[in-house]
């Protein structure tokens, strides 16, 4: 084989390897077996050994490949990452509504589009000629961490965005042919997407076990342990991790005018969404998907605390704008806190430095 079939048979492997990435983490659909994935990866990584001036950093191969760092620079993101302001029953959500009623003069929201809380780390992407070239922590929402080494260790975030004409057929199958026209003849130079990074419980009880077998300190929750192990100095603890994570904002203006949309571009992107986030037409529907899920939440295998209700019409949350660190059209609607009953075995008195 020579360098320019080797070229040509690279590129190949890498528009297939990020295709079946695509089917297995995206859609859940894989269509060849681990054994055959396995073996495209293996003439890839074969093929990049003989011929290393054609690796690239959006390789498959290169998901572990950087070097440990000896710290974590600062990265500026280009508009703030906020938080939400929390609720925890419905007459809060009413008294928020009706905030926003006051602020709009023409009240028509759209409705509302609910998502799963997921209980890990915010996280930007930013893709620039389809190919990652950052990913950093949200940090004070305006200045972050740059981990893009680390972020490239989780599958389900893709190294390169698919292929041009995927996407085009992707957007036409989810309805929006509109948005599907306007970027076939101004694809986006970049593309800055949103998410969440997370751990599931299984390997979040892999991993403490592991931990208490070396006489570590365990970890208190997923979370914690899903944020510690994206600022790890060094990758291949990350990617020995297994994290996993959902992406749920499109920063990039691609003529999106609900959020729904938003969602429907980053899958036929070839991002990973959470398939349980839902639209309602009011907060009577939001409140009984939050009822839902409060009650079966144990069958997810990661952890939520609540749902996050977004005002779905994008220009109308924007009119809204922002409080403090919180923007006024979206709320997290938080569960029950869980209960447990303690037993008490021992109480052990003493005698403090006053005397009591």
């Amino acid at each position: 084989m020579d360098k320019k079939q080797a070229k040509e048979r690279i590129e190949k492997l890498k528009k297939e390897i990020n295709y079946h990435r695509y089917l297995y983490h995206v859609l859940d659909r894989p269509d060849i077996s681990d054994s055959a994935f396995d073996a495209l990866k293996n003439e890839l990584e074969e093929l990049e050994n003989r011929f290393p001036e054609f690796v690239t950093p959006d390789s498959p191969t290169q998901r572990v490949g950087g070097k440990p760092l000896a710290k974590f620079e600062k990265f500026t993101h280009s508009a703030p990452m906020l938080s939400f302001n929390d609720a925890f029953g419905l007459q809060e959500m009413q008294e928020w509504e009706e905030r926003n009623k006051r602020i709009l003069k023409n009240w028509n929201n759209g409705g509302y589009y609910c998502e799963l809380k997921i209980d890990g780390l915010a996280i930007e992407l930013i893709y620039e000629n389809d190919i990652l070239k950052f990913g950093a922590t949200r940090g004070d929402g305006k200045i972050g961490e740059d981990v893009t080494n680390n972020l490239k260790t989780i599958n389900p975030i893709p190294l390169r965005l698919l292929e041009k004409e995927q996407v085009l057929k992707n957007l036409e199958k989810e309805g929006l042919k509109h948005i599907a026209q306007k970027i076939s003849q101004f694809w986006p130079k970049e593309l800055v997407v949103r998410g969440e990074v997370f751990l599931s419980k299984k390997e979040f009880l892999k991993i403490n076990k592991e931990l208490e077998k070396k006489g570590e300190k365990t970890y208190a929750n997923p979370r914690n342990l899903a944020a510690g192990s994206v600022r790890q100095l060094n990758p291949k603890i990350t990617a020995n991790r297994h994290l996993d994570s959902f992406s749920y904002s499109l920063i990039t203006d691609l003529g999106q005018k609900i959020h729904e949309e938003e969602h429907k571009i980053l899958k036929a992107f070839g991002f990973k969404i959470n398939p349980h986030n839902q639209f309602c037409k009011n907060l009577e529907q939001a409140q009984k998907f939050r009822d839902y899920w409060e009650k079966e939440r144990e069958k997810l295998d990661y952890e939520i605390d609540g749902i996050v209700v977004i005002l779905s019409n994008n220009a109308a949350f924007k009119k809204l704008g922002v409080i403090g660190k919180a923007p006024r059209a979206a709320i997290a609607y938080k569960f029950s806190p869980k209960e447990a009953t303690t037993i008490i075995e021992d109480v052990i008195w003493q005698v403090g430095r006053t005397g009591v």
